[in-house]
């Protein structure tokens, strides 16, 4: 065996594995539920869908978005419409990253102002993205009313932000990950917490 060869089993050896344990917290169809749910509540708070919109943080919220306003359509017969919003220059870290912030598209199509607009995420953590998120808003208007919906909400805010409507609270802890899985990116839709188990040889 070559040195180096034997370095870099030496190497591989020494360095512990680090493997993902995933644990499921909602399936396809307990999304589906707590997403109808979110509609109804939407529309009885909102007492319809007049002066309603939706805009979805990307890149999860923007897809969340469009599964609710198609909901809201199907129960009120009446579309609703719906903005995506890109929240990367707006963020408290941008200074503070290393590597260079993707830009992604904010198309909000319709005049903000005096609208009742729910904006929407998947995970709610720390209360940063949405605060970052209402900048974004504020900068493109005057909504009349600014709500909340989430998917999930895991606790550990670092800003006093609440949602207005939840799919599911779930408690975490801070090195924990909880990652929503969509059918519109390639994948099966799901919600699991992930989090890093270290072994390998001793």
């Amino acid at each position: 065996m070559s040195p180096n060869v034997l370095l870099g089993v030496l190497s591989n050896s020494a360095m512990p594995d680090q493997v993902a344990q995933e644990k499921l917290i909602m399936d396809a169809a307990e999304m589906s539920r707590a997403l109808t749910r979110i509609a109804h509540e939407i529309l009885e708070r909102n007492k319809g869908t007049g002066h309603l919109a939706m805009v979805g943080i990307r890149t999860g919220g923007v897809h969340l978005a469009h599964r609710l306003a198609k909901r809201i359509q199907q129960i009120e017969r009446a579309p609703v419409p719906i903005g995506e919003l890109d929240i990367t220059l707006y963020r408290d870290d941008l200074g503070l990253r290393k590597d260079q912030p993707v830009l992604r598209r904010t198309s909000i199509p319709f005049n903000l102002t005096d609208l009742i607009v729910v904006l929407v995420d998947d995970v709610l953590f720390t209360g940063r993205t949405i605060r970052a998120a209402l900048d974004g808003l504020m900068d493109l208007g005057r909504p009349a009313e600014i709500q909340l919906a989430v998917l999930v909400d895991r606790g550990h805010r670092q800003l006093p932000i609440k949602a207005n409507y939840i799919g599911k609270n779930i408690p975490t802890s801070r090195d924990e990950d909880v990652h929503v899985y969509l059918e519109e990116l390639g994948e099966e839709d799901r919600v699991v917490i992930l989090q890093a188990e270290a072994g390998g040889m001793p």
